[in-house]
């Protein structure tokens, strides 16, 4: 049986990546820089899973050119970048990775807090 097709769009922790190719085939964007459009419809062609970040459109276009793909996991705490309603028209699961940047925010706003002067 071959093993499912993963395109990733940029590169993430390596430790996501060996995860990955323990079951499927993967690909990934190792410019840094984000991919062109022309470049992201290119390399989704013929993939199952596309793992991308908040600078990739994910709309009907790509949908278009990742005809068959069977999910896309956005590596970002949103998902603006998103046609929800086109993924689900289409019945592609979408995923996301919110609250990975709460404890991150926390720990900035008191970092903020803690060199300004006390006021009396």
């Amino acid at each position: 049986m071959a093993r499912p097709q993963v395109y990733v769009t940029r590169m993430i922790p390596e430790a996501g990546i060996d995860l990955l190719r323990q079951t499927c085939d993967v690909a990934v964007n190792l410019e840094d820089r984000p991919l062109t459009r022309a470049e992201l419809l290119e390399n989704v062609r013929g993939r199952e899973g596309v793992i991308g970040l908040l600078t990739d459109r994910i709309d009907a276009g790509f949908f278009d050119a990742a005809e068959g793909i069977k999910g896309y996991a956005n590596y970002a705490v949103g998902f603006d970048n998103i046609d929800i309603e086109e993924a689900t028209r289409r019945k592609v699961p979408v995923s996301n990775t919110p609250d990975v940047l709460t404890d991150a925010t926390a720990e900035m706003a008191w970092a903020l807090f803690l060199p300004l002067p006390a006021v009396s």
